[in-house]
């Protein structure tokens, strides 16, 4: 289908989806959750096509990490669609109402956004996620991920679009950008009146083009470049916070909240470094700095080590690659994240409150962690049910964006005659 007739007949599903009522989108998630597990063999078929083609393709294995599924992956898709069900309905509440001296009653109550756009790379498992976050709240949506995912997009859209047909659902509130073409993104950035929202995922081009060339609203999301900055005041904690570190920058390297550059005081750096680049020796690559690179001491058997250039600090590796930098203080390391980070997700590992208290209050990002790993920031793990993606900016939507995120607010007036003299 054209992206134009594409475009129709999402408007035309916003209007019927704006009438739903709650549990008859709640029915129509649980019957898409029962098919995505119904058709986990098709999916993952589909999948293993467009893995091997990553392979043939000399993609990283952490990209690849990001695009394969699994069994455990494929249920948590469906686990996710039915936590969303679960959710309380985000549109249709008054967040608040008064009355004015004239008599008129005003309430402010919630709406849907509107037709959304979601343009994002790799995960399948968005696919499923924005489809759920969206039909709760409303809203219609089209998905435009990334070429190389294209044959588990069509398998998960096809299994949703048979469940919305089979449970009395509103099968046209889903739609796939399928040609692969990139000269579909431009046309659904210049979608005025036909999009009313979109939503790029994924690295630092795709939403740099997105944000540049958009002529209709973005939310702007989840370019990481993540920071730990481990204090002076850690000494008696040095075993769990390696093992913090270790699991923000390689349980899932590719995600956006994983760890880019670990800052480490001066005054712990010849207790941190050996045990960090033991714990980390054979799995991830050190760019280190001079003085971070002499505390290791004697290098382990299987680590990979560099001299770390300016670059290393701006970059988000999304690959078993860890930078690190050596600091003097909290305010040093509070200034280093500031300049490089992309108000992402950012951590502190102390023992002193006044330091986390200080961190928190000063570094700029959407979420900030004391004394944990940074792989939290994600919507299923902050309660949400799943995410469309991490909201970087600071207006409407910020952090991990869940149901609230794809509302608006409209206000009702109430009146016995009123007029303005």
């Amino acid at each position: 289908m054209e992206l134009e007739q594409i475009f129709l007949t999402l408007n035309k599903a916003k209007k019927e989806l704006a009438y739903a009522g709650g549990l008859q989108k709640d029915d129509a998630l649980h019957a898409c959750a029962a098919e995505i597990r119904a058709c986990a063999a098709a999916i993952q078929a589909a999948n293993d096509i467009d893995v091997s083609n990553a392979r043939k393709n000399g993609e990283k294995e952490a990209i690849i990490d990001r695009l394969a599924l699994n069994p455990s992956r494929i249920e948590g898709m469906s686990a996710g669609i039915e936590d969303i069900a679960k959710l309380s309905d985000p549109c249709g509440k008054v967040l608040d109402g008064w009355t004015r001296p004239n008599g008129l009653f005003i309430e402010k109550i919630t709406v849907p956004v509107g037709v959304v756009a979601i343009i994002y790379e790799s995960r399948p498992n968005v696919t499923a996620d924005a489809f759920a976050i969206a039909y709760k709240a409303s809203c219609p949506i089209l998905l435009r991920g990334s070429s190389s995912a294209l044959n588990s997009n069509k398998a998960i859209v096809a299994a949703i679009t048979a469940a919305l047909k089979k449970s009395g659902g509103i099968a046209d509130a889903i739609a796939l950008a399928e040609s692969g073409n990139r000269a579909d993104v431009d046309e659904i950035l210049n979608a005025r009146g036909k999009i009313d929202l979109v939503i790029p995922r994924g690295g630092h081009n795709l939403i740099s083009r997105v944000v540049q060339n958009a002529r209709i609203p973005v939310i702007q999301t989840g370019e990481g470049n993540c920071h730990i900055f481990v204090d002076s005041e850690a000494a008696g904690n040095l075993n769990n916070y390696v093992e913090i570190i270790f699991n923000a920058k390689t349980q899932r390297p590719g995600a956006c909240n994983a760890i880019e550059t670990v800052l480490v005081h001066s005054g712990i750096l010849s207790e941190l470094m050996p045990a960090l680049a033991k714990k980390i020796a054979g799995i991830c690559e050190l760019r280190c700095d001079e003085r971070s690179f002499t505390a290791i001491g004697n290098i382990p058997a299987g680590l990979i080590v560099k001299p770390a250039c300016e670059d290393d600090y701006k970059t988000e590796f999304l690959d078993f690659i860890l930078a690190i930098k050596t600091v003097d203080s909290i305010d040093e390391a509070i200034d280093h994240i500031n300049h490089y980070g992309t108000g992402h997700s950012e951590a502190i590992l102390t023992q002193n409150l006044a330091h986390s208290q200080v961190f928190c209050n000063k570094v700029d990002a959407a979420c900030v962690y004391v004394n944990a790993s940074t792989r939290f920031t994600d919507g299923g793990e902050f309660g949400f049910g799943a995410e469309l993606g991490i909201s970087t900016q600071k207006f409407h939507a910020r952090g991990p964006m869940g149901l609230d995120a794809l509302t608006t607010i409209k206000y009702r007036i109430t009146g016995n005659g009123q007029v303005r003299l």
